[in-house]
């Protein structure tokens, strides 16, 4: 798993590492990183245009020198600078000593590469009003077809939060130097980064235990039933979801339920019938009193608010089960917030925003930080949707989800999400590992539902049983039985 940092945590590793370093040393590394990606985006380096948007930090130096460089190699760079009385003195004459120029925002001409160095880690807010005119003919030229590299951070994005608040630079790629940034990775920074290429200056050794972490496919580990499990040592999941206005969400569920490594599926509710007959495996009842022992529930896609609705919800809540909560059983916790105190079972509470405020107030422009709040005051791991979903432990430790897939968007998705995680919470995953990786193998099925045309969740169950045995496959070539 790849460590996320806080600003605050990166900047003092980074001053750790220059107190034992030659001046100068960090900022070459960054600008030959840079150097490398813009001739890799740009194919052949020799000939091409490339302008340089220039703040007055370190970010601002990197291009310079990258500039410089790639003035090197036969590319023509024209500079565009802020504020001269600002700009990093010596990458400036590193640039016109390899025949780079310095132009006017008029003059910069057509580009076949833009380097964003205007701002860096450090700015917070909009872009100020000098830097308005260079990020706004960035975002026509990107519009253009004009490929756009951000050194560290693009430029009008939180490093923090990911909250853009006005125009912000949309790079193609991000080369993120040193650590990776909150920023990059969550709310509308997410949406600005591109491609992100991770640089080492060697700040590992400087960087305390991360809190928060972005999960890779590497990460992911499926319970595998070994030479003496049987169906209940492998683990029971509940699902008491669907109703008779909504017998799809309990299919839904289920059908995700069933791929999480689990011996065995109980269903509880008035979608039995439709359950059995598509999947004749799955044991059922129709109240969660009547549905046996499980080591973990899930509870509410399509379940409504009828009287029944609110008795199943205080069973499963009042068990030592652990429970995934989501759609109506997030509903009817608004007024019911007290069925989450001292629970003797991990609970898993999946809202996409709107079910976040009802419960917990508005999201804010910081997701992590709105995620690790709620996870905070209820106890519960809270996975907040998103296209760059977030998963917080009542510790504070929190998981970032790498995949975004758009085509989750479609009724039915989180239904889907719901049922694995339940399954994966039964086989003995712990509460925030089984989140987040559900929430992997979830957006990774709807990348795969997605190159086939329009995605329906119903596709997602396919797409899921696919993306796990794929999943199993890769285990198996690597450990062999």
């Amino acid at each position: 798993m790849q460590g996320v940092w806080p600003v605050e945590e990166i900047r003092a590793a980074e001053r750790r590492v220059l107190a034992g370093l030659p001046e100068g040393t960090l900022m070459a590394r960054a600008a030959r990183a840079v150097t490398v990606e813009a001739v890799r985006m740009l194919g052949s380096g020799y000939g091409a245009r490339v302008v340089l948007l220039v703040g007055p930090g370190d970010n601002g130096g990197d291009a310079l020198y990258a500039g410089a460089e790639l003035s090197r190699r036969g590319v023509a760079v024209a500079a565009v600078l802020a504020d001269p009385a600002k700009v990093h003195p010596g990458g400036l004459a590193a640039l016109r000593a390899a025949g780079g120029r310095q132009v006017p925002l008029a003059g910069a001409g057509p580009a076949d590469l833009i380097i964003d160095g205007l701002l860096g880690i450090g700015a917070r807010g909009p872009v100020r009003e000098a830097m308005l005119p260079l990020v706004r003919w960035s975002l026509d030229s990107e519009t253009l077809g004009v490929p756009v590299l951000s050194v560290d951070i693009p430029s009008g994005v939180d490093p923090d939060t990911g909250a853009v608040a006005g125009p912000a630079v949309r790079a193609t790629t991000t080369v993120c130097m040193g650590a990776l940034k909150t920023g990059l990775l969550v709310g509308q920074g997410r949406l600005h980064t591109g491609s992100l290429r991770l640089v080492d200056l060697g700040l590992g050794p400087q960087l305390p235990e991360p809190q928060l972490g972005r999960l890779e496919r590497n990460d992911l580990r499926l319970p595998v039933p070994g030479p003496q499990d049987d169906k209940y040592t492998r683990g029971v999941v509940g699902v008491a979801a669907g109703s008779q206005a909504y017998p799809g969400a309990a299919q839904l569920c289920v059908g995700s339920a069933r791929l999480g490594g689990v011996g065995a599926v109980r269903y509880a509710g008035h979608a039995a019938a439709e359950v059995v007959r598509r999947w004749p495996e799955v044991i059922v009842s129709d109240t969660v009193a009547k549905a046996g022992r499980v080591q973990a529930w899930v509870l509410g896609p399509g379940l409504g608010d009828s009287a029944e609705a609110v008795e199943s919800v205080r069973q499963v809540l009042t068990s030592d089960a652990a429970a995934v909560v989501d759609a109506d059983g997030l509903t009817l916790l608004v007024e019911r917030r007290e069925l989450l105190d001292g629970r003797s079972g991990a609970t898993v509470l999946t809202p996409h925003d709107r079910e976040f405020e009802r419960l917990f107030g508005e999201v804010g422009t910081d997701r992590v930080g709105a995620a690790r709040r709620a996870a905070r005051d209820t106890g519960a791991t809270v996975l907040l949707k998103g296209f760059a979903t977030v998963v917080a432990e009542p510790s504070g430790r929190c998981y970032l989800n790498p995949v975004g897939a758009p085509a989750l968007a479609t009724a039915g998705s989180g239904d889907v999400l719901a049922g694995l995680i339940g399954s994966l919470l039964a086989t003995g995953l712990a509460p925030g590992l089984a989140a987040a990786t559900g929430a992997y193998l979830h957006a990774a099925a709807g990348v795969r539902a997605a190159a086939a045309g329009p995605v329906v969740a119903g596709d997602l169950v396919t797409a899921l049983g696919e993306e796990i045995g794929s999943l199993a496959s890769s285990a198996l070539d690597r450990h062999p039985v």
